[in-house]
């Protein structure tokens, strides 16, 4: 609950995160030290995803992306791929009821016309269902890729160009910016990764540009809420500059 955080003054959490994204490494290696198929370790990464929405719907955090499946995880064994659409279509089905109760939306970000068929379908049943919900938004990375995204918005820009409906000095951060998956949404204030690998892996680039990170060594399916939270305790101790002077250094400190 929002009274585990550090409290501000007098009005709840201080500097609590508008945006959390999450790139949940580790389901493989999770099952690897157990002995396991790499599947059960995406099986117990789904359980975490459902306990880490349910924290962040608690908390207060406004909008949580998760990366679940890259551009470049359809290079993966074709046995894997198919496991992993079959575990989020049961997820998608599964949680469509806890997503409407909470007042989630479910939004999809990434090249959702690459999903299977059947998998397509129940997503677009649930975006249908959680379409007006306003407490959290629940954005799921799927086929997702950073510079596939920011090529896709050149190319969108481009044809605007040629088209005369815009000029090369109209291009400017905000017009790049309303052409990405994320068109509508701050940029993310926290970008944490588990598993212990210092990089961005193609995820929110351009997003990410002053996102504060934070690295921790656990498996995703071993993330508990309690690491969440003591994370966006951290995350409250930041100093956020923009590339700005210290506050403290214009007071003398």
């Amino acid at each position: 609950m929002k009274s585990d955080l550090i409290q501000g003054e007098s009005s709840g959490p201080k500097m609590l995160p508008t945006h959390v994204a999450i790139i949940m490494d580790g389901n493989g290696r999770w099952a690897k030290k157990r002995l396991m198929n790499r599947i059960k370790g995406h099986e117990q990464g789904s359980t975490t995803v459902r306990s880490i929405v349910t924290a962040s719907r608690e908390i207060g955090i406004k909008i949580l992306t998760l990366y679940a499946f890259s551009t470049e995880n359809w290079a993966r064994p074709e046995s894997e791929v198919k496991a992993l659409m079959e575990l989020l279509k049961k997820f998608i089905v599964a949680e469509r009821e806890e997503l409407k109760k909470n007042n989630i939306r479910l939004n999809i970000i990434g090249q959702k016309h690459r999903l299977p068929p059947d998998v397509r379908q129940e997503i677009d049943t649930t975006l249908e269902l959680t379409a007006h919900n306003e407490e959290m938004i629940l954005n799921l990375a799927l086929s997702y890729g950073s510079r596939e995204e920011l090529t896709r918005a050149m190319q969108k820009i481009a044809a605007k160009i040629a088209s005369k409906d815009l000029g090369p000095d109209e291009i400017t951060e905000s017009l790049i910016s309303s052409h990405l998956y994320t068109s509508t949404m701050p940029d993310p204030d926290l970008i944490i990764r588990t598993s212990g690998e210092y990089r961005l892996s193609n995820f929110l680039l351009w997003q990410a540009a002053y996102s504060e990170i934070y690295i921790t060594d656990t498996l995703w399916p071993d993330f508990t809420r309690d690491e969440f939270i003591e994370i966006l305790k951290n995350f409250q101790t930041r100093e956020r500059r923009f590339g700005k002077v210290s506050c403290n250094t214009l007071n003398g400190g």
